[in-house]
């Protein structure tokens, strides 16, 4: 028997059912896996915050985080949409160090004489040329895969390989550099005290996030992801949505080849080779099914959010490069191991 009124329990039932609907449309809106990434991140920054001390959660240390962050993020992108689709992209570094090359030769080619208005048309058209040659290598992935039934691995590893060896044979591996201001202050400047180039990932981010999510280009792309077949029996144009997930992806690999050739004033054609595993790792982190079908632009936000935090703090006390990779794979492991176990106790709790 309750000691309680019953009206002290019905209040205090009436109380409790709105906080729990409210924490279940949270839970709902957020989604688990970035609840859970959430709670990873805390324990992280609680961790390496001990352990590298205040220097991390400085304002030199998040803006080290930033700054680096964007071109990851970007090729992260381009890395997440053929993998919705149930695809992948290898050859978004290669898109990425050729776009560039092609953006880096139109501007050392600017006069120096050359007026202010002639200069800004010149630079425009320089990434106006680097679309174009993303738009080229996305479009030949995406005939290869949607009209030739070619595998995405091989597709994609093949053009990797022809566009690396483009770049290498007509810079004869070497760096092109000397840029404008203009492009450095991506690579360099700070708008508010915010990095330029972690802005401009910003810009990209929110419009695919709500391509992915609210258009429907973005629940076609998911849907074959899911099951191709199925998708084309329901009268979806499944070779021209693959198309425009190749060609995207290409583009958002120029613009990750933008950002690194402002970054490190040059560009050249082996930059960033050991990022492409690094953004499948991200999305797979974040929270995007391997197989296609599910995942969230904000979960591979965390996700970068996270590699970024383990390496720079890494870098701080002193780790090796590998101990960084390290950790990150094991991190990998530690989440992918915790889904499996809460999907096999709640299968062991229904037998039960």
């Amino acid at each position: 028997m309750s000691l309680l009124h019953p009206n002290h329990e019905s209040r205090t039932m009436a109380t409790s059912a709105p906080l729990a609907a409210t924490i279940a449309t949270i839970r709902a809106t957020v989604g688990p896996t970035n609840i859970g990434l959430l709670g990873l991140l805390i324990g992280l920054s609680i961790f390496f915050g001990s352990v590298a001390g205040t220097q991390l959660f400085s304002g030199a240390g998040f803006r080290s985080m930033a700054f680096q962050l964007p071109e990851l993020g970007l090729l992260s992108l381009a890395m997440l949409i053929p993998l919705l689709s149930g695809g992948l992209d290898l050859s978004i570094i290669a898109t990425a160090n050729l776009s560039a090359l092609a953006m880096a030769w139109m501007c050392t080619h600017i006069l120096p004489e050359s007026s202010v208005l002639t200069s800004t048309l010149w630079i425009i058209g320089a990434l106006m040329a680097g679309l174009v040659v993303a738009t080229l290598v996305g479009t030949v992935n995406g005939w290869l895969i949607a009209y030739l039934r070619v595998s995405p691995i091989l597709a994609t590893l093949g053009s990797m390989t022809v566009v690396k060896g483009i770049a290498v044979g007509l810079t004869h591996g070497g760096v092109i550099s000397g840029f404008p201001a203009s492009i450095r202050f991506l690579g360099h400047g700070l708008v508010l005290g915010v990095p330029a180039a972690l802005l401009l990932f910003v810009a990209v981010a929110i419009p695919v996030s709500v391509m992915l999510t609210r258009s429907p280009l973005g629940l076609r792309v998911a849907m074959i992801g899911s099951n191709e077949r199925a998708t084309s029996y329901a009268g979806v144009d499944t070779k021209k949505v693959l198309m425009r997930v190749y060609l995207f992806s290409s583009l958002l690999s120029a613009l990750a080849g933008l950002v690194m050739m402002a970054r490190f004033d040059s560009a050249n054609a082996a930059y960033g080779e050991s990022y492409l595993l690094v953004t499948i790792l991200a999305a797979v982190l974040g929270g995007v099914s391997p197989t296609g079908g599910f995942g969230r632009v904000s979960g591979l936000v965390l996700a970068l959010v996270i590699l970024q935090l383990i390496s720079t703090a890494a870098s701080m006390i002193d780790l090796g490069q590998f101990i960084t990779l390290s950790i990150w794979g094991a991190t990998l492991i530690g989440v992918a191991g915790t889904g499996a176990l809460r999907i096999w106790w709640g299968k062991h709790k229904l037998r039960g």
